[in-house]
């Protein structure tokens, strides 16, 4: 698939706002139940499932919700700071919102999944950066845009 004129977007393609308010509810369901996710979301606010939600449909083309009600890239990204994520919390969370995609009838076709598997993996490998002990600014990069065979590029800081 290509963005060609009166191609969906992916997140339309995914069934947009509903879809995804469906993913995250269900989603966070099962991190809270997770023993190994359950206590990075220990006394997680109740609107979080919603702002994944928003921030999710940004990032596939839909409205800029995520920015212009939470402050985009730079609030996402602070919210990530000093967390020590580990390896073994990302590929859970990974894999938990992979099965929530499948509980909550998420497109099945190989392009949609490979582009939404594709961010998943970036954004939760950012998550790993900006938890870490020497995370970049939280204000170096602009919202990520992930479209059909595209990807935004990111630059490692090697300064």
């Amino acid at each position: 698939m290509t963005d060609k004129p009166g191609t969906p977007s992916v997140y339309e393609w995914m069934g947009g706002a509903d879809a995804l308010h469906r993913l995250t509810d269900a989603f966070y369901a099962q991190v809270l139940a997770d023993p190994l996710l359950a206590p990075v979301f220990a006394g997680m606010d109740p609107g979080h499932p919603r702002h994944v939600a928003l921030w999710l449909g940004e990032v596939f083309g839909g409205p800029d919700s995520y920015s212009a009600q939470h402050g985009g890239h730079a609030h996402m990204a602070s919210r990530h700071l000093g967390r020590h994520i580990t390896e073994e919390q990302r590929r859970r969370w990974v894999d938990l919102l992979l099965d929530a995609a499948d509980e909550v009838g998420l497109p099945t076709d190989p392009e949609f999944r490979a582009v939404f598997v594709y961010y998943i993996e970036w954004g939760t490998r950012m998550a790993l950066i900006y938890s870490g002990e020497n995370p970049p600014p939280v204000d170096a990069a602009d919202m990520p845009r992930w479209q059909w065979g595209q990807t935004p590029p990111w630059q490692p800081d090697h300064g």
